[in-house]
């Protein structure tokens, strides 16, 4: 019986025996392999795992509004001016009709003040050719006077050598065209006062086309300014892209600068991965890089450094590296041109600096 229980005591032991040795080997296999992969990744070229990202741009409106339509759904391809959201407009279209119709009688109050202004110098025009009529007419009666004058005198001094009736005759004469000089003078005074007026009147009627034009500035700038709440009743997709948010049903309220929806541009998207210190001096800005992605296996996307910060930071727990994770790491951004769109926002890479895409699908 006490041979028994030590022969199994002794199987058990050999049992023990074999289970920690396959244990060791294991272990030792396990501890070579990652040392392994280490000094594999510590030759390789610099970089680390990144999350796209797109350039994504938030759409609002200016305006406060009613929503009548959403002319877009979620993950929706739109291009450059396609309509995402329409508001009601009612309201500025109204007063942009208003504003319509206030500037063209303010233009048309300026063409009648420019007609005005053209009336008064034809009548300027005319006056002043009057004044110089009555001023000739003025001269002519003050010549012919002045001769009767003194032909009445010469005929009064030479007594009965002249006929009382022809000596009488001179006189009335002499009246007459005295007379004549004074209706000559007033006349040429009234058309250099006509003249004098029609002046004052062009001046006033170019200032009223001066104050016309300010008012049709006025109002055609209040014209314009009620348009461009009109264009904002329609929100425009500012770049080609992704709809990747609609904030707001048909039928909502929104407020003046509310985000209405966000279109994230997927032309060319950006990935941000985490160099460590000892791998910095392989990358500056503009080097190339490549990148890869789990979603299309045996494919290399061919990317741009944009950016290296400057300050160093302890890298995201959410990000891997080579280097242990309570290590300062650099953010290094790189750019990616993805015309065909198949890098999407969240998607995780991997970006080696500088790497040959050989062997990979372009």
């Amino acid at each position: 019986m006490l041979a028994g229980t030590q022969v199994a005591k002794r199987r058990d032991m050999r049992r023990v025996v074999v289970f920690v040795t396959v244990l060791s080997i294991l272990l030792t296999i396990a501890l070579a392999m990652r040392i392994r992969a280490q000094e594999t990744a510590s030759n390789g070229p610099a970089g680390g795992s990144g999350i796209i990202e797109g350039e994504a741009v938030d759409h609002a409106s200016r305006l406060s509004g009613r929503i009548t339509r959403v002319a877009v759904e979620d993950g929706a391809t739109v291009a450059l001016g396609d309509l995402l959201v329409e508001l009601d407009c009612a309201e500025p279209n109204a007063r942009l009709a208003e504003a319509t119709a206030r500037l063209a009688a303010a233009e048309a109050q300026l063409e009648g003040a420019r007609a005005q202004i053209e009336i008064a110098r034809r009548a300027r025009g005319a006056a002043s050719s009057a004044a110089r009529a009555g001023v000739a007419s003025a001269s002519v009666a003050e010549t012919g006077a002045a001769a009767a004058a003194r032909e009445s005198e010469r005929a009064a001094g030479m007594g009965e050598y002249v006929s009382a009736q022809r000596r009488d005759a001179l006189a009335d004469s002499a009246t007459s065209a005295a007379l004549a000089r004074e209706a000559a003078v007033s006349s040429s005074r009234a058309s250099r006062a006509n003249a004098s007026v029609a002046a004052a009147q062009i001046l006033l009627a170019e200032a009223n086309a001066r104050a016309a034009e300010e008012s049709v500035g006025a109002v055609r700038a209040l014209r314009d300014l009620v348009a461009v709440s009109v264009s904002e009743c329609e929100v425009h997709a500012a770049h080609a892209g992704i709809v990747e948010t609609i904030y707001f049903e048909a039928g909502e309220v929104v407020a003046p600068g509310a985000t209405l929806v966000r279109v994230v541009d997927l032309s060319s998207v950006t990935a941000t991965f985490y160099l460590p210190n000892a791998e910095l001096g392989a990358v500056s800005s503009g080097s190339t890089a490549t990148v890869t992605a789990d979603a299309f296996a045996g494919r290399t996307f061919e990317a741009t450094v944009l950016t290296i910060s400057t300050e160093a930071e302890f890298t995201p727990r959410t990000i891997q590296t080579r280097s242990d994770r309570d290590r300062l790491v650099y953010p290094v951004e790189v750019r990616i041109p993805n015309p065909e769109g198949l890098l999407r926002p969240g998607m995780p890479v991997e970006v080696a600096i500088g790497a040959s895409a050989a062997g990979g699908e372009r």
